[in-house]
């Protein structure tokens, strides 16, 4: 019962950060496990079913861009792995985490540096939370539309600056972000059309 644990999004200027915990078997036969960024999107959307029925376990935990402004977001992030840890069925005997700084868990851990590209639970863990988070990008584009979320899923590329530039930050932008706080926060339009409306 060893756990690989992963985060995704931690950059980003929008949106939720990601993190995913993967207790594999010994002889899982997963094949084409790898550094999630090094795989395609369709790569990893084929490959999150089969890590899904090859796992003995694996959960998802989530923190919002309001907790990220509210804690910061290493500890966001530290969040959103403890989530996923406790969202578990059974706990593991061992968390292996990427890089070399980790949440307190009530699990011993050990730290890995290039874990996501060294440990097949880990690039499991990786790949799950990428490809969640990548669809929970997709969706929040068609709720806040304009900044190109679909497409650079809330990273600060120049089309998403621009639109930042432009329309200002939105309800999930990370406010606590230089950019976001840069641009400022305005409502959206059609909610300023509603009040306007509903004004005597």
């Amino acid at each position: 019962m060893i756990a690989g644990i992963d985060e995704v999004g931690r950059g980003c200027l929008a949106g939720p950060v990601y993190a995913a915990a993967v207790v594999l078997p010994a002889g899982h036969g997963l094949i084409g496990l790898k550094d999630s960024k090094a795989l395609s999107a369709r790569q990893r959307e084929r490959l999150v079913p089969l890590i899904e029925a090859a796992a003995i376990d694996w959960a998802i935990g989530i923190a919002t861009a309001q907790e990220i402004d509210a804690i910061n977001i290493l500890q966001a992030t530290f969040l959103a792995m403890q989530r996923a840890v406790a969202a578990l069925k059974t706990p593991p005997e061992l968390c292996l985490i990427d890089g070399s700084q980790a949440p307190k868990l009530p699990v011993p851990i050990r730290m890995v540096i290039g874990g996501d590209r060294s440990e097949d639970a880990i690039m499991a863990a990786a790949i799950i939370a990428k490809v969640a988070r990548d669809a929970e990008m997709d969706r929040l584009d068609a709720q806040f539309p304009g900044y190109g979320l679909a497409r650079h899923k809330g990273y600060g590329t120049p089309v998403h600056l621009k639109a930042l530039r432009e329309q200002g930050a939105s309800a999930i932008h990370r406010m606590s972000f230089a950019p976001c706080a840069a641009a400022g926060f305005q409502l959206p339009v059609a909610s300023c059309q509603r009040s306007e409306a509903q004004s005597p």
